[in-house]
C-alpha cells in the first residue's frame, strides 16, 4: 500500500461518523406503530425496528428492496434511501393483511 493510500486510509478511519437520521418503529400484536413514517428526501436513514410480538415476523418491502427476520423480543436496524420524494409501502410477510405501513419522503422545508 502506497503511503498516500495508508494516510487516506488512516484520515477515514479516525473521522468522525456522520450521524444519520433514525426513525423508530414498533411491531405489536402484528402491526406496525407507527404505520406511516416522513423521512427527509434524498437523505440515507437508520430504521429501528423492535419486534414486541412472541413470534418472529419478515419486514417485506419491494419499494424499498429491503427484507428482513425480525427476531421477537429483539431490535432490529435497516438502513434505507436515500429515496426520492414519494411513498414507499412495506408489510410484514406473515402478517401481510396487518403489518402494513408506508415509508414517506418528503423535501425538507427550509426557512427562507
Amino acid at each position: 500500500m502506497s503511503r498516500n493510500r495508508l494516510a487516506l486510509a488512516l484520515c477515514l478511519a479516525c473521522a468522525p461518523a456522520i450521524a444519520l437520521e433514525t426513525r423508530s418503529i414498533v411491531l405489536k400484536n402484528h402491526l406496525f406503530s407507527p404505520q406511516s413514517i416522513v423521512v427527509p428526501a434524498r437523505q440515507k436513514i437508520r430504521l429501528v425496528i423492535e419486534n414486541q410480538d412472541p413470534a418472529a415476523e419478515e419486514f417485506d418491502s419491494f419499494d424499498l428492496n429491503r427484507e428482513k427476520v425480525l427476531f421477537p423480543g429483539r431490535k432490529s436496524v435497516i438502513y434505507i434511501g436515500p429515496l426520492e420524494p414519494g411513498e414507499y409501502s412495506f408489510f410484514g410477510e406473515f402478517s401481510p393483511n396487518t403489518a402494513r405501513g408506508v415509508v414517506i419522503a418528503r423535501e425538507e422545508l427550509h426557512a427562507p
